[in-house]
């Protein structure tokens, strides 16, 4: 057996006026609660320092840049950090990031048990525009604040068993679990922030969006004989609702903790990482199964090309 004791650390609303400060003693008083539990690892969400900054249109730079981090841990995190490394646990958690050379990365980060940043991801698959448009409900400007990641897919051996990441929308692309699952994935941590309405379509709301976030996670645990951990910030935050529906699934698509709330919320399962070995040596054996001979068009192209 391999038990991970998990703690998905939901956040509520984090609203615009709310200083770093204010939000990481949130996160350390949810961080308390998971301790208390006898939690290994506590997963925060995307972009969890602030709120959902991309759902404003900005036009001065210098404006866009006191959204991001250009260190971590920084002063303002570090409290977070001090307090993982005297429980002994690990963190994982999202944020906007800065680079020395200039770059902007939606990025997520998981320490080891002594606080030492061991993973990195930046965001791949940002959606949304990168100019106003005034057709939709609310704006959603990741892809004008930030550039596609450049770390790829990787995974890190990290409490006892093989760990990946990944952020937000990512999520609803099946490459992005079969990229980690081809590096022998057994557990992927991701956070979200997901408006409960889509900007482009007032037809779908809370109920088809929660509908669709479980059915990926489901479907990609399942697929790559993985446990997934995703946690959101949810609630109503500057006056845009975002979903809940934090949850732990087990590597059989199976919901194994659910959150109940918008608010900050920890939710617990003990993942024993062995369980991912049946899937990965029978029906998800890839090395026996996979057929690669045929799909090549995944990676020639991106778009639609009929035959």
């Amino acid at each position: 057996m391999r038990p991970v004791h998990i703690g998905a650390a939901q956040l509520g609303p984090i609203q615009k006026a709310e200083t770093r400060e204010e939000v990481v003693a949130r996160m350390i008083a949810l961080f308390d609660q998971a301790a208390e539990k006898g939690c290994d690892l506590v997963v925060f969400p995307e972009l969890a320092l602030t709120t959902f900054f991309p759902r404003w249109y900005m036009t001065d730079q210098a404006e866009v840049d006191t959204w991001f981090e250009t260190e971590m841990p920084n002063a303002a995190v570090q409290p977070l950090f001090d307090r993982a490394r005297e429980a002994n646990i690990a963190i994982s958690f999202g944020f906007a990031e800065l680079t020395p050379d200039g770059h902007h990365f939606n990025t997520s980060i998981l320490t080891d048990r002594t606080g030492e940043i061991v993973g990195k991801y930046r965001k791949v698959h940002l959606p949304g525009h990168d100019e106003f448009d005034p057709e939709r409900a609310f704006q959603h400007l990741e892809k004008r604040y930030f550039e596609p990641g450049d770390l790829g897919f990787q995974v890190w051996n990290a409490l006892g068993g093989v760990v990946g990441m990944c952020i937000c929308n990512d999520r609803r692309w099946p490459e992005t679990y079969r990229v980690m699952g081809l590096k022998g994935v057994e557990l992927v941590l991701l956070g979200y922030n997901t408006p409960s309405v889509n900007s482009q379509r007032s037809d779908e709301g809370p109920a088809d969006r929660l509908f669709h976030h479980r059915l990926v996670l489901q479907a990609g645990a399942y697929q790559n004989a993985t446990f997934v951990v995703a946690v959101a910030k949810a609630g109503v935050e500057d006056g845009h609702p975002l979903i809940g529906g934090s949850v732990i699934v087990d590597p059989n698509g199976h919901v194994i903790a659910e959150s109940q709330t918008e608010d900050d919320e920890l939710i617990t399962a003990v993942c024993d990482l062995d369980d991912t070995v049946f899937g990965k040596s029978t029906i998800f054996d890839f090395a026996r199964h996979r057929r690669i001979e045929h799909y090549g068009v995944i990676t020639t192209q991106t778009g639609v090309v009929r035959d």
